[in-house]
């Protein structure tokens, strides 16, 4: 008989001797007291499998799921698929007749998944995707909220005359923005190899249509990123964090972009610390121009004169 604590299936505690150690008897799903005996709870839905594994090979040998569904793929992966081996559940070859009624049961299915314009617009924008996932390292949930945004587009049909790839920027950049992942505009549309003016209009298409409400990102968080690419020191790092922290207090930081504002307070604290870094070096590891750093510095210079 296996048991399981209580806290993990029963938060109770035992009515006839107020005890609360209460174990779960996962072979007839009941909560007891053990103390006195007394079933607290019967009928209790069991999560784990219905058998028994000794080894590694059984529980390779019993397992019966398959990959789990999800909304980056264009059926959620919930689509039947007719293998192309020409041999039947037990591994006997099928004669010459059965072939022929395999393969056109293999060309109907293959047509019938292919044959609407919304499975091919998710199959396209989906491959697109994934390649942006590989290229910036993002994670699933991003790549689910992701997808999630750009399937309520095409069935608000937003997606019509304009570029999927744009559209599916567009989408990403907003799941980062809901889950204040740091990644610009211009990171994601490179990955894309798509226009990123043209992106950043799909962008506030979606945010109209959707009725997003998205955050806006820390620049703290891009300002980490930023260092570790400029390869300033820790000291200068933690003296750009308090500087920043004070700018955001600040009104003049209002509508600026976190970003290129991270960027100038970083330039700004190797100015302090005497560190041999130059703008284009700041500029290029922040990915904004030397014209935008130069702006946002002289905001910065007018709360930290010196």
């Amino acid at each position: 008989m296996s048991y399981k604590l209580a806290s993990e299936q029963a938060a109770d505690v035992c009515a006839l001797c107020n005890s609360k150690s209460i174990v779960f008897d996962s072979e007839t799903s009941e909560a007891v007291c053990s103390s006195c005996g007394m079933v607290i709870k019967d009928n209790i839905e069991s999560m784990g499998p219905e058998w028994r594994s000794y080894s590694g090979e059984d529980i390779e040998s019993k397992s019966r799921t398959g990959m789990p569904s999800s909304l980056a793929f264009h059926d959620m992966g919930l689509s039947t698929f007719i293998s192309y081996s020409n041999v039947d559940a037990n591994g006997v070859a099928i004669s010459a007749e059965q072939r022929s009624k395999v393969q056109r049961m293999r060309r109907w299915n293959k047509i019938s998944s292919n044959n609407r314009s919304y499975h091919r617009n998710l199959k396209n924008a989906f491959a697109i995707l994934s390649t942006i996932k590989d290229k910036l390292s993002l994670s699933d949930t991003l790549i689910e909220k992701a997808a999630y945004n750009y399937r309520k587009a095409l069935d608000k049909k937003i997606i019509k005359g304009r570029s999927i790839r744009a559209l599916i920027v567009a989408a990403v950049y907003a799941a980062c923005r809901d889950l204040s992942v740091p990644r610009t505009l211009e990171e994601i549309s490179a990955a894309a190899n798509t226009d990123a003016i043209f992106a950043g209009k799909c962008y506030r298409l979606l945010v109209q249509n959707l009725d997003l409400r998205l955050p806006v990102i820390d620049s703290n968080k891009y300002l980490a990123r930023i260092s570790n690419k400029a390869k300033v020191s820790e000291k200068t790092y933690r003296n750009a964090l308090e500087m920043l922290s004070t700018i955001k207090d600040n009104p003049i930081s209002h509508g600026k972009d976190p970003n290129a504002l991270a960027v100038a307070v970083l330039y700004a604290a190797c100015l302090k610390e005497g560190e041999n870094v130059s703008q284009a070096q700041v500029a290029v590891a922040g990915d904004i121009s030397i014209v935008t750093l130069r702006k946002r510095f002289q905001d910065v210079r007018k709360i930290f004169p010196s």
